[in-house]
């Protein structure tokens, strides 16, 4: 048996998942207020707030939020079952340092994300729009790039990773142009130990990709 809402399709445990803790844990970006969000009153506690966009169906996510849980971890993500599926496995961890957001992350970071507060944005594996015609879709664009950069506090680091060579090259230089970034590395960054194997990467090893990382931190213009 499965559940359909607003047209997506969820399993009995992910629809279980939503009614047990969405409405403590997340949030529909469109719904929310005017204004920034009170993360630190949403976790119930101060701490270095780190925002992933894109969380998928979570498996990755819930690894890194359970490994880190000095972290308020902020999850953004448009896909209904995939949060649904974060919520549950972030519960079968005991990872209680998560909070959710559906919709779309320049929204919520245009609207409301203060500037100079994040300890850290992940952007892992992003729809690669591989056909050259589609790129303009992409997500890591100079506009957006820009946007990330003004939300991060100085100091804070934007990591990257995709197993698309032409969109790892645009990620580089996107980001090596925008003047408030500096590259940790000289172009990309060692694939850290802590970062989760995710499909998506075990299928580009099987089809002979190569993943790239990139970590650049925010800087502070003098």
């Amino acid at each position: 048996m499965s559940y359909v809402q607003r047209g997506e399709r969820m399993t009995v445990g992910q629809q279980r998942a939503w009614d047990r803790h969405w409405e403590r844990l997340g949030r529909e970006v469109k719904a929310l207020p005017a204004g920034p969000v009170d993360f630190a009153a949403w976790f119930g506690r101060e701490a270095p707030l780190l925002l992933e966009i894109g969380s998928g169906m979570g498996e990755t996510t819930a690894q890194l939020v359970a490994a880190a849980p000095e972290l308020n971890y902020v999850a953004v993500e448009v896909y209904k079952p995939g949060l649904a599926q974060l919520l549950m496995r972030a519960e079968s961890l005991d990872a209680t340092n998560l909070r959710v957001l559906r919709g779309d992350a320049v929204d919520l970071l245009t609207d409301h994300v203060e500037p100079n507060t994040l300890a850290g944005v992940r952007i892992f594996f992003p729809d690669p729009w591989p056909k050259k015609k589609h790129h303009k879709r992409r997500l890591v664009q100079p506009e957006f790039v820009h946007l990330l950069a003004t939300r991060l506090q100085p100091g804070g680091t934007l990591h990257l990773a995709t197993d698309w060579e032409n969109y790892a090259e645009q990620m580089l230089q996107v980001c090596s142009a925008e003047p408030l970034l500096r590259n940790r590395y000289r172009t990309w960054a060692p694939r850290p130990d802590w970062r989760p194997v995710t499909k998506f990467e075990q299928r580009a090893v099987e089809e002979d990709r190569i993943s790239h990382d990139l970590m650049f931190d925010r800087i502070e213009l003098t």
